[in-house]
């Protein structure tokens, strides 16, 4: 795709949504380290519903790490695939305190040898607790949308974030993830799309559409 267009299609989503930002409530790195990790296979509704309460129960990172695994398994149960997720955020906590202080680390890579923290999970942390940018956050619907707008033809994440990375300029990476997710979730459903209402349709190829 054009740089030209790539950049006109970013132009129509900031004017359309302008306040297009992370949906996870947190109130330090460590909340949205958690948070973000809870989010897997789950919707960010819920995870603020589980974290109101979790963070008011472990009020910092020590209490994680110190954390009964069985007692901590029930509080985050329905967001799903929570004994993997409890393992992954004691454990993470527990590196983060012996390796780093108890502070969140600022590099991709310290960031993705926790237990639980892919890319994509630390792009998220590094832009939003450090205003750090590494890459593009690349979720279900910055993928689908993504393939949809011709934006890429990969189907696996960090391809589709290199192919962004290469059509979009830097200080674009920032927002751009969550201007997708807004018209993923607004206009660009997974199911049934609505390109009647659809302001970017005249730059939308859609032979792309994988339904």
């Amino acid at each position: 795709m054009p740089i030209k267009k790539a950049e006109n299609i970013y132009r129509l989503l900031r004017k359309n949504y302008p306040r297009a930002k992370i949906a996870l409530n947190y109130a330090n790195p460590w909340e949205l380290l958690a948070a973000v990790i809870l989010s897997a296979q789950c919707t960010d509704k819920r995870v603020n519903i589980v974290t109101e309460k979790l963070f008011a129960k472990y009020r910092a990172i020590e209490n994680f790490a110190n954390a009964d695994i069985k007692e901590f398994e029930q509080d985050i149960r329905s967001t799903g695939f929570y004994r993997n997720k409890a393992k992954n955020i004691i454990a993470s906590a527990k590196k983060i305190i012996a390796g780093h202080g108890g502070k969140v680390p600022q590099t991709m890579e310290e960031l993705t040898s926790l237990p639980g923290v892919g890319r994509k999970t630390a792009n998220i942390i590094l832009y939003n607790a450090f205003g750090k940018i590494f890459g593009i956050p690349v979720d279900t619907h910055v993928g689908r949308l993504s393939q949809r707008l011709g934006l890429s033809r990969e189907k696996n994440p960090v391809k589709i974030e290199k192919d962004l990375m290469r059509i979009f300029p830097e200080k674009y990476y920032g927002k751009l993830s969550y201007l997708l997710i807004e018209h993923g979730r607004a206009v660009c459903k997974a199911r049934a799309p609505l390109c009647g209402d659809c302001f970017l349709s005249g730059l939308c190829p859609k032979k792309s559409f994988s339904k």
